[in-house]
């Protein structure tokens, strides 16, 4: 619970109303009750205020509904996620190394770190202070996490990868995966061994069944702040840049470099040995197949300036259409051709 004060001097906001309402929770804005704060990022919902039995709204700046508590700021999206975190996010308990967990000897474990049953934590692993290993969670030999990590069930950190701060695992995410990696050997292939590393550095969350190869040589590397959605798959020896997202079932081939602030939608794609620009947003299904200069919307497969494929999207379900015309055109123009001839 805070006061209506309170979470506007949390998000930076301003209060019209009543600053002492206390709230209890964050809550949709068509269910949202006494004690509830609600949000309006979007101005089309705007018509849902008059109805809204919510405590307070929060809303952005030129919103007048005199009727209603309101939480002014900038960003109510962003005020949103804020606030559902101080309301309704609980602080993880602090338990230690908790009886069922497999931690080697050579582990060196932090007093605020908490080990769930099932977890197998090998040699030489380093965890720092604040992390926490839900059940099932394999470690395997010298590796290293930050401080204030969540890795949750059933995630796998292999050999030698580093973890930096604040890093989040999904369910069954693997980090450190063999690469495809494999030498042509007559008719045969011969397994290239995958000697290399991964390095996710801080506030990097990694979705659910997501796999980040670890590189061949060298390291496979997510920088500072990227978030990676489920059934993503990282190839080996790939550089994501900061900030960037990619929504689930998007891949990366391996060696290619990933610049800063991209944003790759669903099923999209990248080909390998490839260089992406900062800023890129290539939309779901899109593919690239050769380098990607920086600032850029673009989508479908070969990629094309995001507004050039809406039209050409357009134009798709008329082919059908446009082919039989087509085809009665050229049927009249040899018509048209054969009568000149026997004039």
């Amino acid at each position: 619970m805070a006061t209506l004060q309170q979470l506007a001097d949390l998000v930076g906001g301003q209060i019209q109303g009543d600053a002492a309402l206390e709230i209890n929770r964050v809550f949709p804005i068509d269910l949202a009750g006494d004690g509830d704060i609600t949000f309006i990022a979007n101005p089309k919902y705007l018509t849902k205020l008059k109805d809204s039995r919510a405590s307070a709204i929060i809303v952005a700046p030129g919103v007048d509904a005199p009727e209603h508590n309101l939480l002014i700021c900038a960003n109510p999206y962003l005020a949103f996620a804020k606030i559902l975190t101080c309301l309704q996010v609980p602080d993880l308990p602090v338990q230690g190394v908790m009886p069922g967990a497999m931690v080697a000897e050579s582990a060196t474990i932090a007093e605020s770190a908490t080990i769930h049953p099932g977890c197998v934590i090998g040699e030489n692993v380093v965890i720092g202070a604040g992390t926490t290993l839900f059940a099932n969670v394999v470690v395997y030999d010298n590796v290293s996490i930050g401080e204030n990590c969540l890795l949750h069930a059933g995630s796998i950190v292999r050999e030698g990868s580093v973890l930096g701060q604040r890093v989040i695992l999904q369910p069954a995410a693997v980090i450190g995966s063999d690469g495809f990696g494999f030498a042509p050997d007559g008719s045969s292939y011969y397994k290239i061994p995958q000697v290399g590393i991964v390095v996710l550095e801080d506030d990097v969350e990694i979705g659910s069944c997501s796999c980040i190869d670890r590189a061949a040589l060298g390291e496979t590397r997510i920088r500072r702040g990227t978030k990676i959605d489920n059934l993503v798959q990282i190839g080996h020896n790939a550089e994501i840049g900061e900030d960037t997202v990619m929504a689930a079932q998007a891949g990366v081939s391996g060696s290619t470099k990933i610049g800063g602030h991209c944003t790759f939608g669903g099923q999209s794609a990248v080909a390998g040995h490839l260089t992406i620009g900062d800023n890129v947003t290539i939309g779901g299904r899109g593919g690239a197949t050769g380098n990607v200069k920086p600032n850029q919307v673009l989508s479908g497969l070969p990629l094309m300036p995001h507004k050039q494929w809406l039209k050409a999207s357009m134009s798709m379900a008329k082919l059908p259409e446009m082919r039989k015309d087509l085809q009665q055109l050229k049927k009249r123009l040899e018509d048209l051709e054969a009568q000149l001839k026997e004039d």
